[in-house]
């Protein structure tokens, strides 16, 4: 039986009375996305026509998701609520604290053996407040939630921007700061802008060597890194239909890599075998009833020009494997066109790793087509030129992948398989040479492939392609094999050329597993003790924000951002996910991947107090200790990536009151804004290069903030000229409010009290 399953009752049961509601007072069809926002409003049934990309507007998600990393900070707020038990049905995964280096026993016990602090004090936190807790081991988050979590119809949040694969199964989820979570856990309505509608009608069908992630990979060319900020992407058409579920996922998954605010497929029947095959009858007998309302109305799919902001269409039976990289997610080369591009580039071509797994790729489904590639090398005698590491997404799927031999042949390959968690993905992985920061290439089937972000090392040139597709090439060794095309040499000199993968939807034996990895809360958690040692590392107890005010008078530039600057520029993972629970220690590592643009160096900013240049953190600390505030100058997309919330945290208590930016990831942005900080977009662009690196700023308006309406600034520059320059917001009534107030958290205790 399902997870909460009443209350997935209990969303259905409304759905019919509220979406026919929302259809009368529209006077139109509805989109999927449309129905499940409809059905999820804080004051029940709509009164009005929100508009799209404009009304922010109240929702009340049906549960929540938090991995182990974000977590920390959460929970952290979370018990200063006031609360004596989550609002919603929440869950925490330890999957981002281990790290991959010989193998999956090892690395687990030197996680447990290293981490054992942080993992008690959350399942200790999840006891007390009655929280769904998974062990270190039990898999990806992700890829848990849509085995056990994810509902068709359902509405979602998670502390973790790639939460959105749960639109796989037909969910609106969504990635958010902790402090958007601590919200609902505590009962009140979480704020979004009504997104903009993306439609992608797919058609044809998939065959050969292309694969669901190629579909991701196509969309990111087609929209860039940005081209979905503020919308929710649909995928609808006869191509979707026949997609698997954990296939939707994937694409879902990868929509964060556009900026999407989420992307969501609709209830069919291959999203009906999911569920049955991981043992939620219940909940697809229930969806079944209301089949029509968990997907976009016919009308709509006819004539989606007429009811989506965009429109694009994809032919499945036409597109080709891609390799997205390097450096970024949306720069897309269709494989067999790689020798040309990879030379004029100087990208080497010669492969060192392949990596398959992920929160994007680890279901059952992709270890078998991967698998299925792997067997031909091991059945003739083909030796693989690159390594192999395999993050298997669950418990539940490295059990079951195990049990029908699929890593057997994996290991057949020599390839490691590491723990079912994050690892390479997200910087947990103790490469070895990586300190060496030598130029290479690596292929894997992740999400997101910035600089440094797998291994550390900026010279890791890293591709981004599907799990056969991964397999092929990194068994070549080279980035520009084709396996439609090209051939193998095996131990014999014999020239073998691999044949299509193939593999299982779904495990043919069914799913199996002996210790899920599921830890369920004690029904009364007051008697918890909770305790955070003041001398530890990894943990420290919040203490809350101070008002920033409305008379910002001669801060200071800390550091005008060039190019891209992801939450990983701005919050590195990898080995500071070890302080994702002590603020002041994991502010050491503010913004030192940034580039500054006045010498294009990575943490080296000028201190305007002392002349000498030093850290980013450093600087910032001693403009805090003079009590001077400073300022953040970025370029476009600014906190592109993770739903991190460190990334406004740190500059936060480090002293930042504004980010002046020429546009924001949608995520980064809100979480400024909890935070109690400056979030602000240049009226201008181009006063962008206004900005000097001996700048004072004047916020000369601050006391009129109003939503709306523009702040004005002054640049004082170093020889006593002036600048004046227009700065446009997105604050709203409320938000203004935690601005005033010095966080959205220090709003609720106000409340509480």
């Amino acid at each position: 039986m399902a997870f909460d399953i009443e209350m997935i009752k209990e969303v259905y049961s409304r759905m019919t009375e509220r979406v026919d509601a929302a259809r009368k007072m529209t006077g139109k069809p509805l989109t999927l996305a449309e129905k499940i926002l409809y059905n999820h409003l804080w004051d029940g049934k709509t009164k009005q026509i929100f508009r799209r990309g404009e009304d922010y507007v109240d929702f009340a998600p049906d549960r929540i998701a938090c991995q182990d990393a974000t977590a920390q900070m959460a929970l952290l707020q979370f018990m200063q609520a006031g609360k004596k038990k989550v609002a919603v049905p929440t869950t925490v995964h330890c999957d981002h604290l281990i790290q991959a280096k010989v193998g999956a026993d090892k690395d687990l016990q030197n996680a447990i053996n290293t981490s054992s602090e942080v993992f008690n004090f959350l399942g200790s936190v999840s006891n007390k407040y009655g929280i769904g807790f998974w062990k270190p081991g039990a898999g990806i988050i992700h890829q848990v939630v849509l085995e056990n979590y994810a509902f068709p119809g359902g509405m979602m949040i998670g502390t973790d921007s790639h939460t959105v694969n749960a639109g796989g199964l037909g969910m609106i989820a969504i990635g958010v700061g902790g402090a958007d979570a601590v919200d609902v856990m505590a009962g009140m309505a979480w704020e979004l802008k009504f997104p903009k509608l993306i439609g992608i009608k797919l058609t044809g069908n998939l065959s050969g060597w292309t694969a669901p992630k190629d579909v991701i990979l196509e969309v990111a060319k087609i929209l860039t890194a940005k081209g979905g900020t503020g919308a929710i992407i649909e995928y609808f058409g006869e191509g979707a239909k026949a997609l698997s579920a954990t296939g939707k996922g994937t694409i879902c998954n990868m929509g964060a890599e556009v900026g999407a605010t989420t992307s969501t497929f609709g209830y069919d029947e291959s999203i009906e075998r999911y569920l049955r095959a991981t043992g939620r009858e219940d909940i697809a007998n229930e969806a079944n009833k209301i089949a029509s309302y968990l997907t976009g109305d016919d009308e709509v799919y006819a004539n989606p020009e007429q009811y989506f902001d965009q429109v694009i269409e994809i032919n499945l039976s036409e597109l080709k494997p891609h390799l997205n990289g390097p450096f970024t997610p949306d720069l897309s080369t269709d494989v067999g066109e790689m020798t040309a591009k990879a030379n004029e580039n100087g990208w080497p071509l010669d492969v060192e790793w392949g990596l398959i797994g992920s929160c994007t790729n680890s279901s059952y489904e992709d270890l078998s087509r991967a698998a299925s590639v792997a067997k031909q090398a091991v059945d003739n005698g083909i030796v693989a030129k690159a390594e192999f590491g395999i993050n298997p997404g669950s418990e539940q799927v490295r059990y079951t992948a195990d049990r029908d031999g699929l890593l057997g042949i994996f290991e057949d390959l020599d390839a490691k398989i590491f723990t079912n968690a994050c690892g390479p993905c997200i910087g947990q992985w103790a490469r070895e040479g990586a300190e060496k920061e030598e130029k290479n290439t690596i292929i894997h089937s992740f999400n997101r492939n910035f600089s440094k972000r797998a291994d550390g090392n900026p010279n890791t040139y890293a591709f981004v392609a599907s799990p056969e597709m991964v397999a092929a090439i990194a068994i070549s060794g080279r980035l520009d094999f084709n396996p439609m095309t090209d051939t193998l040499i095996n131990k014999k000199g014999e020239e073998v050329k691999l044949e299509e993968p193939s593999g299982y939807e779904l495990p043919p034996k069914g799913f199996e597993v002996e210790d899920p990895g599921f830890v369920a809360p004690i029904e009364d958690g007051s008697g918890v003790d909770i305790v955070v040692s003041g001398d530890s590392e990894r943990l420290q107890l919040l203490s809350p924000f101070t008002p920033i005010g409305n008379k910002i008078k001669d801060a200071k530039l800390l550091i005008k951002a060039f190019g891209k600057c992801t939450t990983d520029h701005i919050s590195m993972a990898g080995p500071w996910l070890r302080f994702r629970g002590h603020l002041d220690n994991i502010s050491n590592n503010m913004l030192i991947g940034a580039v500054n643009a006045f010498n294009k160096e990575s943490n080296s900013v000028k201190n305007q107090l002392t002349g000498e240049y030093g850290a980013v953190p450093d600087t910032a600390r001693a403009y805090k200790k003079a009590e001077i505030y400073s300022v953040v100058i970025g370029d476009h997309n600014y906190g592109e990536g993770s739903s991190r919330e460190h990334a406004a945290m740190e500059p936060r208590h480090l002293g930042v009151a504004a980010v002046i930016v020429k546009s924001f990831a949608r995520i980064h942005e809100t979480n400024l804004k909890k935070q109690g900080m400056l979030g602000l977009t240049f009226a201008n662009e181009n006063d962008y290069d206004l900005i000097l690196e001996d700048d004072s700023f004047n916020f000369l308006d601050l006391d009129q903030f109003a939503p709306g309406k523009q702040l004005t600034i002054e640049l004082v520059h170093v020889d006593g000229s002036k600048d004046t320059i227009k700065v446009n917001h997105t604050y709203n009534e409320n938000q203004i409010e935690w601005y005033n107030e010095g966080s959205a958290l220090n709003l609720i205790k106000k409340h509480n009290k």
